[in-house]
Parts: C-alpha cells; sequence; structure tokens
C-alpha cells in the first residue's frame, strides 16, 4: 500500500470545479495500469481497462474537497468566501487556509477569522450566538493593493492541513474523498481477471450535487456501478451506540442505503459472501443522511445496479478527519476480489 501516495492525495488542493490538480496525482498514478485515460468535458477522469463484450463495471470516486471560493476583497484586503460544500461553521474557529491565486505560484496562507469582538469584550447575549459561514472573512496580512493583485475572485481557497499517517490512523482535512481515490487506484493496481470491462472514475463536483457522476455514468452506461466513499463514524463521546453508523478499525462498510440510494440487494450479498469467504473486515452501513456517487450511477439511463463500500471516518467535513489504515486495506482487499472474479455476479436485476 502506497501510504504517500494517499497523503499526496489528501494534501493536494481540489474544490468542486478546481480538479485539475488531483486529476494530475490520479493520472500519474493510473499511468501504465490501464489501457487508456481520458477526461471528459466534466472534468471526470476516466480510466479504461478495456475487455470489450463483458459487462460494464464503473467505479466512482470524487477528487473535490469541500473548500471556498473567493467572492469579495474589500477595501482593507479582507477576503470573504462562497462555500463549496457543507462545513459545519462551529468547526471553522481558529483555523488557518490556503488561497490559491489564479496565476499559480505558492498559495496564500491565511488566517480564518470570524467577525465578531474578542471574548474579553462580548457581552452574555453576544457569546450565545450561532456562527454563520457568511461571518467569517479571511486575513492574509497583506496591504489590499497586493491582495487584489495577486488574489481574484472566484480563486480556491482550501483548509490548511498536513496529512498525517501513523501506525493505525491517517488524519487529514480533505480524506473525504482522498481515501476512496485512493482505494480506486490501490485496487485497479491488483486486478488480474477479466470478467468486467473497467471504467475507473475520478468524478468532480460529487460535494455539490453528485454532478460529475451523473454524467460520467451517462456516457458509459454501466452494468454495475461502485462508489467509493467516506461515510461517518461516531463512535466517540457523546454520540448513542445506535447512532454510530459504523465505527473505526471494525472493516470496510458495505452500504445499505443513504439519502441518495439504497443500494443493490444483490450486489450487498454478494460482496458480503466475497469478504466472509477471504475473511476480510467488514461491517454494515445505514447513513440517515448525505449521499454518494452511488446514488447518481444508479439513476442513470435506465437504471444501474449500483453499491457503495465506504471508509469509516470519524470527524467528517472537519479539518481532522481520522480513517484507520486497517479499514481502507481492508476496503482495497474487498474491491480487488470482486474485480477479480470469475464471473459477472449480480447484475442483473432478480425476475
Amino acid at each position: 500500500m502506497d501510504w504517500n501516495l494517499l497523503k499526496e492525495l489528501c494534501e493536494t488542493p481540489a474544490v468542486p470545479g478546481r480538479e485539475e490538480r488531483m486529476r494530475a496525482v490520479v493520472r500519474g498514478a493510473l499511468a501504465g495500469v490501464v489501457d487508456a485515460i481520458e477526461v471528459d468535458v466534466m472534468g471526470n477522469l476516466v480510466a479504461r481497462r478495456s475487455r470489450p463484450g463483458k459487462p460494464r463495471v464503473m467505479i466512482a470516486a470524487h477528487m473535490d474537497e469541500i473548500g471556498f471560493m473567493v467572492k469579495f476583497i474589500d477595501d482593507k484586503g479582507f477576503l470573504r468566501l462562497q462555500p463549496l460544500g457543507g462545513f459545519d461553521p462551529r468547526q471553522l474557529f481558529a483555523q488557518r487556509v490556503a488561497v490559491h491565486p489564479r496565476g499559480g505560484g505558492e498559495p496564500l496562507v491565511g488566517v480564518l477569522s470570524y467577525t465578531t469582538k474578542p471574548t474579553h469584550l462580548l457581552t452574555p447575549e453576544e457569546a450565545k450566538e450561532s456562527p454563520v459561514i457568511d461571518k467569517f472573512f479571511v486575513d492574509l496580512g497583506m496591504p489590499a493593493e497586493v491582495v487584489k493583485a495577486v488574489v481574484g475572485i472566484g480563486d480556491m481557497v482550501t483548509m490548511d492541513r498536513e496529512a498525517v499517517v501513523r501506525d493505525a490512523v491517517v488524519i487529514s482535512k480533505a480524506i473525504d474523498n482522498r481515501v476512496g481515490l485512493f482505494v480506486m487506484i490501490e485496487a485497479v493496481r491488483r486486478v488480474t481477471g477479466d470478467a468486467f470491462d473497467l471504467f475507473a472514475v475520478a468524478t468532480v463536483q460529487e460535494e455539490v450535487g453528485l454532478r460529475g457522476a451523473t454524467t460520467a455514468a451517462y456516457a458509459i452506461d454501466p452494468a454495475i456501478g461502485i462508489a467509493l466513499d467516506t461515510t461517518l463514524a461516531n463512535d466517540f463521546p457523546g454520540i448513542a451506540d445506535m447512532d454510530s453508523v459504523t465505527m473505526l478499525g471494525k472493516g470496510v462498510a458495505i452500504k445499505l442505503m443513504d439519502a441518495s440510494l439504497i443500494c443493490h440487494h444483490g450486489l450487498v450479498e454478494h460482496l458480503r459472501e466475497v469478504a466472509a469467504a477471504q475473511a476480510i473486515p467488514h461491517q454494515l452501513e445505514i447513513l440517515p443522511r448525505g449521499g454518494t456517487d452511488g446514488g447518481a450511477m444508479q439513476r442513470t439511463r435506465g437504471g444501474t445496479a449500483s453499491v457503495t463500500l465506504s471508509i469509516p471516518t470519524r470527524y467528517i467535513h472537519t479539518v481532522n478527519e481520522m480513517a484507520n489504515r486497517s479499514d481502507i486495506t481492508a476496503a482495497v482487499d474487498l474491491l480487488a476480489a470482486y474485480l477479480n472474479a470469475p464471473s459477472a455476479r449480480c447484475y442483473i436485476p432478480e425476475s
């Protein structure tokens, strides 16, 4: 397992609509492993291991991370932000961001601050105020004329965090969904079977509505769709056991449903059988809110038998997401085992 690749994926900036740097990393990782790599109009990277005449399988893992774009620069050089994806404002205090100027070069590190008085001056009523994204701004610590010369409206802004790979866990911003990309790349590298005409798609704009997967699936028209993404591991203090969704260290999660899809029953059962036969740690997942690219693939054209394999992750949509290395390994093992299967089971609906 190339854990240095996961670190690079996590640290490469790519918000919805600005996935070009991530595309370059994924292209380099899959070069020589697949038969063809193309980029479609939306910006999806489509890597194909071509086996014409075999059932088409589309794997989808999204490249984009939640972040911001610059929407206004005031006369003092402070930046206001347009969210791209769903941040909880309560998690954004005392953070640093990286502003990526359109002209390229090194990112500018800024302080993400809230429009409020210092705590020493707050009244009790003001201290109870619920934070909102619109009241955050970025301070680059530069003169206004310099800021306006190098930063423009629409420039990408990401959280400024280094990925930490430890013996047991990975901690980083953007594990959602760089870990899904990592699982896809590692699994495709292991494929030796010829059961499927395989399309490994690094999708765009998932965080703002599953947009890339929608168009890619329409073009590919797969028989089977497998999304790779993170899911909630709420196994920490303050959450009831019944609301944990998944648990860190208990294996890859085979999704049953989320808000975007009810997974194909035959695929779920087959994946459970494969995992049991090969002693791959796994757990079942029901996610009450949120969705994945599997929801987009399921509804393409006349429908696609779709399922999602999830990597349990604590603190999703914060700058300190945490995933267990053994769960990541289990996800790679299960996907590779399925793709190396001798036949295309469970893609035809039951009569």
